[in-house]
This record gives structure tokens, sequence and C-alpha cells, in this order.
């Protein structure tokens, strides 16, 4: 019997039998708290990426970006419930992938789950935001430039293709699930969408000529506000992984907040030390990275490996982005818009590594007490268990190649395919022009592209007429 069947039945023994609402095996607090978070999650989605990716492109790309976010979720949620959520978590097909079908019917969504104290239609839609929010981390990828068209058949296919293996290989019931540990996505989302993200940024094509040397946001206190909803919604992100309200619940949190605080507070100062300036863009890109890099052990290392993994967070991703993306022509020969594959390939491989690293093993038993995992590199020293330490590292390795040749792989043959349908990348002179050729609409009327105006183009002072407003 399971500890949800104990548990409710010593605290309403009669009861629950005859409540066909509130099942035996349902815990409210369960229940409620993974709603919650399942929401919160959405909330980083729409409208958080919605928000920053509009803020944070030029002026005349706000509405195509904010909307590619937009259908992205949508379609993610419908492909979901037809299809994907059974090959992700649902029975093996074979070592890769679970068996499509779809999770609509009263019967399996009102179901115990497999994962906690609570109804199916919990876990369906938790994991759909997972996914919904890893399709749109992607997209950063490919701003300004990529043809609606395209994107519309890109979604459902990556989908199918590419996040349905990595999670079922990792959390479902695939071939590496008892050996890599990925608490809440380090692999299955981030490397997955960075990897991803790069490479069909390469298939699309570059922005044209002039957004790539001139590209600035078009609302800085919007992308900080888009930001501030993606920071705090990864309380439901890594709060909500161990489906249940419990210890490591309450720890994941915390050390999600402290990563991520470190990590904005090394990148601001990098900034300043090497170019004398903290920037606010900046101060977000290290917000990201933080918020990446502790997800795949956010339960599982103690707070003083969260701040340590936080000072690479802000450390490494920098160095990436500003050092070595201008030296190697293999980076500068692809136009990542936001800078995706650095942000979250980058950060959530050695998230991944780092989880490889300080894993403490009682955390590891209180949130998997039937895992073969072995300890943290730095517990496995300590408790002399130096082959055992190793090998986990040597999983956590093996696991970032496999999802990185995957996603690259697989999401060149669905460019490829797409391509034959319609073009990946607008027309040249729709490039020029942007929201209007792409939808018809613009996001509202402005001076120019974000640029600062020109004194010599200032309008002169207007004349302040008489009110008839008492008050004035």
């Amino acid at each position: 019997m399971s500890s949800c069947m104990l548990q409710d039945r010593g605290l309403r023994p009669g009861l629950a039998a005859a409540d066909q609402s509130i099942p035996y095996w349902n815990n409210k607090a369960d229940n409620a708290w993974q709603l919650t978070a399942a929401t919160m999650v959405g909330l980083q989605t729409v409208p958080g990426l919605v928000i920053l990716y509009g803020s944070m492109v030029k002026k005349k790309w706000a509405v195509n970006s904010a909307f590619m976010a937009l259908y992205g979720f949508a379609s993610v949620l419908v492909c979901w419930v037809l299809w994907a959520h059974r090959m992700a978590f649902g029975d093996r097909l074979f070592w890769l992938i679970g068996v499509p079908g779809a999770a609509l019917s009263e019967g399996y969504l009102l179901s115990h789950s497999t994962q906690g104290c609570f109804p199916m239609a919990d876990y369906v839609f938790f994991q759909f935001a997972f996914a919904a929010i890893t399709v749109v981390l992607l997209a950063g990828s490919l701003l300004g430039r990529m043809n609606f068209g395209a994107w519309m058949l890109f979604v459902p296919m990556w989908l199918t293709v590419c996040y349905t293996v990595g999670a079922f290989c990792i959390w479902g019931n695939g071939f590496i699930q008892k050996y890599l540990i990925d608490y809440a996505g380090g692999y299955v989302i981030h490397l997955s969408s960075g990897v991803a993200g790069f490479t069909a940024a390469y298939w699309v094509g570059p922005r044209h000529s002039r957004d790539r040397q001139s590209f600035p946001p078009n609302n800085i206190l919007h992308m900080v506000f888009g930001a501030g909803f993606l920071w705090l919604g990864w309380t439901g992100f890594n709060g909500g992984a161990p489906f249940a309200a419990g210890r490591i619940t309450s720890l994941a949190i915390l050390n999600t907040h402290i990563c991520t605080a470190t990590s904005l507070l090394i990148w601001v100062s990098m900034d300043i030390i090497v170019y004398k300036k903290s920037s606010v863009i900046g101060a977000v890109q290290g917000i990201i990275t933080g918020l990446v890099c502790i997800t795949p052990g956010a339960g599982l290392v103690d707070s003083v490996a969260a701040v340590v993994m936080g000072v690479l967070a802000g450390l490494v991703p920098w160095y990436t982005m500003m050092v070595l993306h201008r030296k190697l022509a293999f980076l500068q020969c692809v136009d990542d818009t936001l800078g995706v594959f650095h942000t979250h390939a980058v950060a959530g491989s050695m998230g991944g590594l780092l989880t490889g690293f300080f894993a403490k093993p009682s955390l590891l038993k209180m949130m998997y007490p039937d895992s073969l995992y072995g300890p943290g590199f730095l517990y496995a020293i300590s408790n002399r268990k130096l082959k055992d330490g190793l090998k986990q590292i040597g999983i956590q390795f093996a696991g970032a190649v496999f999802i990185t040749l995957w996603n690259a792989i697989f999401t060149s043959i669905i460019c490829y395919l797409i391509s034959h349908i319609v073009n990946l990348r607008m027309k040249e002179e729709d490039l020029e022009i942007g929201d209007d050729a792409a939808h018809g609409e613009e996001p509202y009327a402005l001076w120019g592209d974000g640029e600062k105006m020109p004194s010599s183009f200032r309008l002169p002072h207007t004349p302040r007429f008489p009110s008839l407003c008492r008050w004035d």
C-alpha cells in the first residue's frame, strides 16, 4: 500500500471511501501545491517569456517575438494531450520512447498519478508546462527572421521527435532513467533547448545584416518585468519537481533563489570589472544562467553548493558569451539571437556535471529512495567511494553528450524537411520591415527602433494652452 493510502486512511478512515471527489489516495496539500507549481511554470512562459521576448528585441520584431512564444505555448498543449504526454511518460514502446496516446479520458486524468498523491491531471498539466517552456526557450535563438509558418510546423515536430525522447529517457522509463541525475530539467529542458535552438538558428540563417549590427531592446523595463516572472516562477519549476509538499521542496526553492542571486551578482561584477559599467541586460542574463545551472540539482545539493554553483553560473556562461563567442568563428557564424546556447546549453550542461559533483547522498536517498544513483564526487571522496563518484560524473557527461547529439541531429532533420514545405527564413524585403510584414501589426507608435533620438531631431517645446479644468 502506498504512503498516500496510509496517510489518508489514517486521517479519514470512513469518509474517504464515501467521497468520490476526494479519494483516499489524494493528499490535499500535495494536490494544491502541484497545481500551484504547474501554474507558476506556465506563468513563466505566458506572460513571462512573452513579455521578455517582446521587449528584449528591436521594436520592429516585438510583435513577432511575443507571438512566437504565445503560439508555442498553445500548440504544445494541444499536442501534449493528444499524443506527446504518453510518448514521454507512458508505457515503453522501446528504450527511447513511450507509446503515443491521448491523455484526455476521464478515467486516465482522474486516476491516481504514478508520481504523487494527486490525480494524473496534475501531472499532465505540470509536465505540459515543462514541455512548453522548453519550446519557447528554443525560440529565443530564432527571433527576428524565422518564417512564422515554418515555426508553426516546427513546434509540433520538434516536441514529438526531440523533447519526448529526452523526457522519456531521463524521466520516463528510458534507458538512462535509473542512472542519470536530472532533478528538474537541466538536460531535458535547458541543454536540449540550447542545442536545438543553436542548430535551428544555423539552418534558418541569420537576421538582416543591419539587425545583427544593431539590435537594441525596445523596452528594458518590460524586459526586467518578464525576467521577474521567470525568476519567481522558478519557485514552481524546481519546487514542483518532488511532486510533494515536503522537505526537498523547501530546500530546492531556497537553493534556486540563492544560486540565481549569486549568479546575477557575479555577472554584473564581471561587466563592471571588464567594461567599467553595469548592465541591466547582463543582470537578466545572470538571472537566467543561475536558474538554469541549479535546476538539475536544486533539491539534491546543500545551500553552500548552491552558492558555488551560482558563482560558476555567473562566470562560465559570461566567459563563453562575452569572450569565447567573439574568438570562435563557429560560434560567430550562427546567429543565436538571444544567446540561448550560452544561457541554456552551457549553463544546463554545467549544472548537470556540478550535480554529479555536489549531490548529497542523504538528499538523493530522500528524493529517490529506490534509485541507483551514485553519490556526488565530493561525498564519494570523503566516504572512500571514489569509483562510485567517478562513475556518476561519467554518467552525467555521457547523458549530456546523448542529449546534445540527439537534438543536433534531429533538429537538423526537422529543419531540412520543413524547408521543403515552406521557407525557414522570411524574405529579405520583409526582414527590413519586421512585424508589419509578418503580421500586419506593430507594437506601438514610438520613434525609431529603440535608439536614442538625436538632439537635432527633437521636437520643439509644445506650447501649453489654457485649460478649462480648474485643477490645472
